[in-house]
């Protein structure tokens, strides 16, 4: 019994590795604005990935950085079997001062934004999101720099 779930463990550990051999194209967009203290968010780095659960490590899609009216628009594409998980990660310094590492904001993506196939035919706006104060789910990341 161990080795048959061991044997199957190891299979959906490759399958997770090498999903984009024999899974489906799926894309998505995201665009928003981001502020920080009532200013445009400038530079900010924003990551996209496929939110993989387990063993799996997320799959890493794209990364832009916002522009001088705190502007982003991001799109991506990941080969999964099954659907993909859409995960925007935002990575700040908004109010940190001399903090070690950046603050960081993850947003789910709803799964209705998907597109088949290697181009996004729609995009999911976040409106404009306040860097400054806390916001739920936040935590600190010092290796995304």
């Amino acid at each position: 019994m161990k080795a048959v779930l061991f044997a199957l463990s190891l299979s959906l550990r490759i399958i997770g590795v090498h999903g984009d051999l024999i899974g489906r194209a799926q894309s998505i967009a995201v665009t928003g604005i981001l502020i920080c203290d009532e200013e445009p968010a400038r530079n900010v780095k924003v990551k996209l990935y496929d939110d993989d659960a387990g063993l799996d490590l997320d799959d890493f899609m794209a990364e832009v950085r916002t522009d001088e009216e705190g502007r982003f628009a991001i799109t991506g594409t990941s080969s999964e079997i099954m659907a993909i998980d859409p995960k925007l990660n935002i990575y700040h310094d908004c109010n940190d001062d001399w903090i070690p590492c950046q603050r960081k904001l993850s947003v789910l993506v709803p799964k209705e934004y998907i597109t088949g196939g290697t181009k996004a035919r729609q995009s999911y706006d976040i409106g404009t999101i306040q860097l400054s104060g806390s916001n739920p789910g936040e935590e600190r990341d010092c290796f995304n720099r």
